[in-house]
């Protein structure tokens, strides 16, 4: 497939035709500016207050840790709530935070934990508002431009890595961390006024959203169900917990290293930004000439030069070419790991499904941020980042084992065949459990195809919601063959023929035509009831389907 294919001929600049995505996007600047000016003045505040490297290191560790912790509720919330909503909510509180932090910093209130109480509870925002944005931009435009739209966002944070940094370091030099932070809290604004603008028409939901309990555990399901997105889960947690060495390690190199101050780190950034916006420009051009895994290895070596060269080299300029082949790095496996997971899941879940793949990477980040802290505290910064270069060249070679799926297109809309059947008992939403049998008539001859038709219709059954799966044989005639599983209440069986999609409608195909009977598949549903919920005054009602039926 190559790269005008995967954007339908469109272009990599075809997002940004839309308004509403355009908009966004030139919002995210002015956001993901002030983002970066922060992380300059965070990181370098803690230098100034704390001269110990696992503290500096831990910086990064409390932005990332919240993407950690809470990104899989956050994806539920994504996708059973109105986004508009949480992203605004997010904003603000984000918003709040920063204006908090710049104050405590004017008033010189800040001590080193104290400052990671503030980068973790914007990080916790972050974590809150990230799923429902990824997970918007395939609202907003097409599917054949998702590519494109996910390197554009890629290229616009990397427009202002290549300056932010080295604005903030302007910023912290000339006039204190406080007025860094201040200007962070001035570039949430503009996304508020966006969203506040914004009046997107979401599909109407005809079933009442989940509980956060049972969201998260459906997409943790759903993901464990999906070997592919494992895989991409697997790579991304290497990746971060690997790279992350150069970003955490960064104000130490540029203060001990090259000898430098906040202006030098944030020129330092500025470069591994600069690295980026070619990384995001040069992928589009690669997924057309290698696979996936390929890339990704790509990805795994250069960052392993990149961190090489930032532990042996002692001028800044070395280190600075070095930092733009990581930041060309770090896009390229990135901006991949997400396409692929959004390009692999279907709407009702990409929410969570995006949500664990940063859970993933930034646990990786994070784990790997407080580590590689650990072991330059230890050992000192430039053994700790050639380890981490070992570590980058193996999870390289993990690929071997686990290697990224090859790129195709799934059809993953709505199968919606299925209608809700007329019942002859009164079932409230909540009852249940629900057991379904489905009863086919194979020939012997079509048996082997069968069977493997099945396997894979038992690992969409189950990955969408279905319990007690099973495949039974009858014993008086061998042709007959009877699918079994249940889901908790009627609702959940409701819910789990909604999550069907066109690609499982091609498994359900096969299915029907092996199908040797004059119609189609005999399916039913019971309600599993014990003999002790009946009374036996009611026994004959609840036969006639007149006695409601306690939800369960």
């Amino acid at each position: 497939m190559d790269a005008q294919a995967e954007s339908g001929s469109r272009g990599a600049l075809a997002p940004l035709a839309n308004p509403t995505f355009r908009t966004f996007w030139i919002a995210s600047l002015f956001s993901n500016l002030g983002g970066l000016i922060q992380a300059v003045g965070a990181a370098w505040t803690m230098t100034t207050i704390s001269g110990s490297a696992d503290m500096v290191a831990l910086v990064q560790a409390s932005t990332t840790l919240p993407i950690m912790l809470f990104s899989l509720a956050s994806g539920a919330i994504a996708d059973n709530f109105n986004r508009r909503s949480v992203m605004i909510a997010a904003q603000v509180g984000m918003f709040a935070v920063s204006a908090a932090l710049a104050l405590c910093a004017w008033a010189g209130l800040l001590t080193p934990w104290l400052l990671l109480g503030f980068t973790f509870m914007i990080g916790c925002g972050v974590a809150l508002n990230n799923p429902s944005w990824q997970a918007t931009v395939g609202d907003i435009v097409p599917r054949q431009d998702v590519p494109a739209a996910v390197a554009l966002n890629s290229v616009g944070f990397n427009l202002t890595r290549s300056v932010g940094p080295a604005i903030g370091g302007g910023i912290v030099a000339a006039a204190g961390a406080a007025a860094a932070f201040a200007a962070n809290a001035a570039s949430y604004l503009a996304i508020i006024a966006a969203l506040l603008l914004w009046r997107p028409a979401f599909p109407p939901r005809t079933l009442p959203p989940e509980s956060l309990g049972q969201a998260m555990g459906a997409g943790l399901r759903y993901v464990a169900m999906s070997p592919h997105i494992g895989v991409v889960l697997l790579r991304g947690f290497l990746f971060g917990l690997t790279s992350v060495a150069v970003l955490a390690l960064l104000p130490i190199v540029a203060r001990h290293l090259v000898a430098g101050g906040a202006l030098t780190y944030g020129l330092l950034l500025g470069a591994f930004g600069v690295g980026a916006i070619g990384g995001a420009f040069l992928a589009t051009r690669l997924r057309g000439r290698l696979s996936a895994e390929w890339i990704v290895r790509i990805a795994f070596a250069a960052f392993a030069v990149a961190a090489a060269t930032t532990a042996l080299s002692p001028f800044a300029w070395a280190t600075g070419l070095g930092l733009m082949l990581g930041g060309a790095a770090w896009v390229l496996a990135l901006s991949l790991f997400n396409v692929t997971v959004q390009l692999s899941t279907p709407r009702w879940v990409v929410g969570r499904a995006l949500a664990l793949y940063q859970t993933a990477v930034f646990g990786g980040m994070a784990l790997g941020a407080w580590t590689w802290g650990l072991l330059a505290e230890a050992r000192g910064v430039e053994f700790a980042l050639l380890v981490a270069a070992g570590g980058l060249l193996a999870g390289g070679l993990a690929g071997l084992a686990a290697p990224l799926p090859d790129r195709r297109e799934l059809d993953l809309a709505p199968l919606d065949r299925f209608r809700e059947p007329a019942l002859g008992v009164d079932l409230q939403p909540r009852s249940g459990p629900v057991a379904i049998t489905v009863e086919y008539r194979i020939r012997t001859k079509d048996l082997p195809e069968f069977l493997e038709a099945m396997a894979e219709r038992q690992r969409m059954r189950q990955r969408d919601g279905a319990r007690h799966w099973t495949l039974m044989r009858d014993l008086a005639d061998p042709e007959i063959w009877v699918e079994f599983y249940q889901t908790a209440t009627w609702i959940d069986y409701l819910r789990h023929h909604q999550r069907a999609t066109k690609a499982d409608g091609e498994v359900v195909d096969r299915l029907r035509a092996l199908h040797a009977g004059p119609d189609l598949p005999i399916v039913r549903r019971r309600l599993v009831r014990q003999t002790r919920w009946l009374p036996s005054a009611n026994l004959h009602h609840h036969d006639r389907g007149a006695h409601p039926l306690d939800p369960h």
